[in-house]
């Protein structure tokens, strides 16, 4: 079953909706097209961000409970070795 499309208003200001029109006009697609097209594009990059956002405070939430981490040096030695092509895995956590 395919979703239904609602119809949303936004309203713009004179100067961006004769750009935005100028920009569909050059890339031959429609105002319509570009807006949705820039959302889309938003909402994703949004869900990412966010979901990174979740990650680093269930991270710190973590560490706020056990104290477990790596130092800077144990983490860059370990990206190095990944970066040669040896596949290791990460270096225990500690206190």
């Amino acid at each position: 079953m395919a979703a239904t499309a609602k119809p949303m208003t936004v309203k713009l200001d004179d100067v961006t909706r004769t750009r935005l029109e100028q920009l569909a006009s050059a890339r031959r697609r429609t105002p319509h097209w570009m807006v949705r097209e820039a959302i889309q594009q938003f909402v994703e990059r949004e869900e990412k961000r966010e979901a990174l956002r979740q990650a680093a405070i269930t991270a710190w939430n973590e560490y706020q409970l056990t104290g477990q981490h790596l130092t800077m040096q144990e983490a860059d030695d370990w990206l190095a070795a990944l970066e040669t092509g040896l596949d290791t895995e990460p270096p225990p956590c500690h206190d």
